[in-house]
């Protein structure tokens, strides 16, 4: 495994983030196909065999209890110092916003909500998961500080924002005073390649880290046609992502299996193997050993010039999709992906 600092933190990540939303009780939560805690504890300790310090979570992951798994692996089979966890918050309620809970009330209460779900005094790196139109990003900045500055938080990132909300966020932490996303966690992959118009220049330019979510769309950049897995047949959301383009990528994802058997590969390493030439640490998850294995595998996987343009030349424009197709003030108020789930917050 190699290693890397996030953007303008001082933490130093695996190349590899174990993505963990496929951990979690399958029965509380959005999706049918996430794994019970025997087999979520298996993956977490083989990742961190392979030397995958970087995990990313949720409170809004399978009702929390992706986020219990995942602090009950990491204190059985690690030292806290020594990886690095990620978790996230989502927007206020409308019935939070009803009862007069403020920006700042609601950081706080979900953040102690996901400390306890982990077993952790603090977290590395907490993340704004979505766009809040009905909370002034001041309040969002403010609260995110007040968490760091009383030793909950490490560093904050964002997820799901436009390049704009990002320069917006940061400049008006650094006009107040207040501490600045180091990262930014967005919808990139070969087959969805948006981040690339504004997003990875703002990055480049201002030392943020990417680590995408979405690294292998699924799972369509690591499976020939015809093979399938439970996640393939019941991701509804997922489906949604991409289906209408499902013509189009294809012809992408077959190169992507071209080029894994010209490598004696798989087409996972093939498919990470370029998005790691283009961001810090994707966000990989995994269901089964052979998935962070594959992911692992492919940081040492080294593509020429010409396979990484004859992977690119047939992507054509994609409209937003996903959290990002409701990143907008006119959606503001419309039912989200995401939610607490049954947890008391």
């Amino acid at each position: 495994m190699k290693y890397t600092k996030l953007g303008n933190s001082d933490l130093n990540v695996s190349r590899i983030c174990m993505g963990c939303m496929g951990f979690g009780d399958a029965k509380s939560g959005q999706h049918s196909w996430t794994l019970e805690e025997e087999h979520s504890r298996e993956i977490i300790k083989r990742g961190l065999e392979l030397g995958v310090n970087f995990f990313d979570t949720a409170i809004s992951y399978q009702s929390g209890t992706s986020e219990q798994y995942v602090g009950r692996a990491l204190r059985d089979f690690a030292k806290r110092e020594e990886v690095v966890v990620a978790t996230k918050f989502i927007p206020r309620t409308p019935e939070e916003i009803a009862c007069g809970v403020t920006g700042q009330q609601h950081i706080d209460k979900l953040l102690d909500t996901s400390l306890r779900n982990l077993g952790m005094d603090y977290v590395d790196l907490y993340i704004y998961h979505m766009w809040d139109y009905n909370t002034p990003i001041y309040d969002i900045m403010e609260g995110l500080n007040n968490a760091v500055k009383a030793g909950k938080v490490r560093y904050i990132g964002i997820s799901n924002a436009y390049a704009y909300q990002l320069a917006k966020a940061n400049a008006l932490a650094e006009q107040n005073g207040f501490v600045k996303f180091v990262s930014t966690q967005g919808h990139y992959n070969l087959i969805f390649r948006e981040e690339e118009r504004e997003m990875a220049k703002l990055c480049a330019e201002d030392n943020i880290a990417m680590t995408p979510y979405s690294a292998l769309a699924g799972g369509r950049l690591s499976k020939r046609p015809g093979e399938t897995s439970k996640r393939l047949e019941e991701d509804s959301y997922a489906k949604g992502k991409y289906d209408g383009t499902a013509e189009q990528d294809g012809k992408i994802i077959a190169r992507v299996a071209e080029l894994a058997g010209k490598h004696g590969v798989s087409m996972t390493e093939i498919s990470l193997a370029w998005l790691l030439r283009k961001t810090t640490s994707p966000v990989v998850g995994a269901t089964k050993l052979h998935h962070i294995e594959g992911a692992a595998r492919a940081v040492d996987l080294a593509l020429s010039p010409q396979e990484l343009a004859y992977l690119e030349e047939l992507y054509v424009l994609h409209k937003p999709v996903g959290v990002m197709a409701q990143n907008t003030a006119a959606s503001a108020n419309e039912k989200h992906v995401w939610s607490t789930g049954n947890q008391k917050i």
